[in-house]
């Protein structure tokens, strides 16, 4: 079977993590074949610790790598867009972190050009791969717990210290960065139904960005997802799926699961240990993201079937409707 040949754009803490997730995987599978950086001594280093045969000073150098079969790209919020964007013209399949963009228009300009060059985009939204993500569906169209009547979803962990997670110009907030989680495993369970109403209330940091937020979706047939983010605290981070016959609990890093608690029967999902020092909580899970972009490309597949760009879509415009409802306007919104 052909091998998957990544490039890796930017030698930050989530491209690390990647990194060392995709040695998980069989290697005749996964090879990393180049990592670019605008500065090249971050990228060199990077390429020296993880075996990376080449290493670029810019990322129009990996665009231009013809042993390059897809990208995966880690940038800053606000360069999503023109990194993206560099990529797909030069016919680039794209994993592209998320959120996919700074507002619906960025994202629906990124789908709408991955679709001109007809080349494989997604986002990074790596909870829908874990295996636990796969039961929650599984179950839930099963009707093991009958009709989902109220979702609950919760993210704190103190990142007000971190300038990425704060400065506006660096795409910071709340909502983008941790709050993503939570509207995307809204949107899984409610099977990209679009809320009938949405309505947020939070606060805003000294910057401007949001710094904690409440967000409750209201769907039809008096459905309800009610979601709270604050980069101010650390919280018990945990889900549950309340239905008429039962409930789907995950008991903690629900954006990362490893166990389900489903009508009152645990179970476990392990991950597989890193070989290397890990930034992100449950990193290695990052495996199961970059197995399923493999396996569209063998398909050859355009877009995930587990997310769409429909999907990313959606939980972008939710995630721009609560930010614009607790006052968080960014430059890329006047464009």
């Amino acid at each position: 079977m052909v091998v998957t040949r990544w490039g890796i754009c930017s030698a930050g803490k989530i491209a690390h993590d990647f990194l060392v997730a995709l040695k998980t995987l069989p290697p005749e599978d996964h090879k990393v074949v180049a990592i670019a950086s605008r500065d090249l001594s971050r990228a060199q280093q990077y390429a020296k610790i993880h075996g990376i045969p080449k290493a670029y000073g810019s990322y129009a150098e990996l665009a231009e790598d013809a042993d390059v079969d897809v990208v995966h790209i880690g940038v800053v919020n606000p360069y999503h867009l023109p990194t993206s964007l560099l990529f797909i013209q030069a016919g680039k399949n794209v994993l592209c972190e998320k959120p996919l963009g700074m507002n619906t228009a960025e994202v629906k300009a990124l789908v709408q050009a991955a679709r001109q060059k007809n080349v494989f985009f997604m986002e990074g939204l790596w909870t829908r791969f874990f295996p636990a993500s796969e039961k929650i569906r599984s179950l839930l169209s099963q009707g093991s717990i009958g009709d989902v009547m109220v979702l609950h979803a919760e993210f704190g962990s103190p990142q007000l210290s971190i300038p990425r997670c704060v400065e506006k110009e660096l795409g910071g907030g709340g909502l983008l960065d941790i709050g993503c989680y939570c509207i995307q495993f809204a949107c899984m369970v409610f099977n990209g139904e679009k809320p009938e109403s949405i309505l947020a209330s939070g606060f805003l940091h000294d910057t401007g960005v949001d710094k904690t937020v409440s967000v409750i979706l209201n769907y039809s047939g008096n459905r309800q997802a009610v979601l709270t983010c604050t980069m101010t605290a650390r919280m018990p981070n945990r889900a549950s799926i309340n239905g008429t016959k039962g409930m789907i609990e995950i008991p903690s890093h629900f954006w990362c699961p490893t166990e389900l608690v489903v009508n009152g029967e645990r179970e476990e999902f392990p991950l597989p240990p890193p070989s290397q020092k890990m930034h992100f909580q449950n990193s290695t899970g990052l495996r199961y993201e970059a197995e399923h972009v493999r396996q569209c490309l063998l398909k050859g597949l355009k877009e995930s079937p587990i997310l769409t760009h429909a999907d990313s879509e959606l939980v972008n415009s939710i995630l721009e409707e609560a930010r614009l409802q607790v006052g968080v306007f960014y430059p890329q919104d006047k464009v």
